[in-house]
């Protein structure tokens, strides 16, 4: 039983730093500010709650996986209202999307 544990946390840990290295990835190759904010925004997300999770399980009913919750839901609340809240200030001060300034791939009807 424990080695299904182990397993399974070790998968949850390496699919969060799967998703933590393509985020990483994304923001380097995404073209402009809104689409590499996203791929932040989702990495920060879903990353490290897959990671968290596999912490859960090693730690088993204790004290650390109630503060290990208690961390994942700071980061599942702050995170998209941060990334929402950056965006809204780069919209205000003008900063346009990418297809919005025609220098984006054309759309297709």
């Amino acid at each position: 039983m424990n080695t299904v544990v182990d397993i399974l946390s070790w998968g949850f840990l390496l699919a969060g730093g799967a998703f933590c290295a393509i985020g990483a990835l994304g923001l380097v190759r995404m073209p402009d500010f809104y689409t590499r904010m996203h791929a932040a925004g989702v990495t920060d997300t879903l990353g490290a709650g897959l990671m968290l999770f596999g912490m859960m399980l090693q730690a088993g009913l204790s004290l650390v996986t109630v503060k290990l919750i208690m961390i994942g839901l700071l980061i599942f609340f702050t995170s998209p209202s941060a990334t929402h809240a950056l965006a809204r200030a780069a919209r205000a001060r003008g900063l346009q999307p990418l297809l919005a300034t025609g220098k984006g791939p054309s759309k297709r009807s």
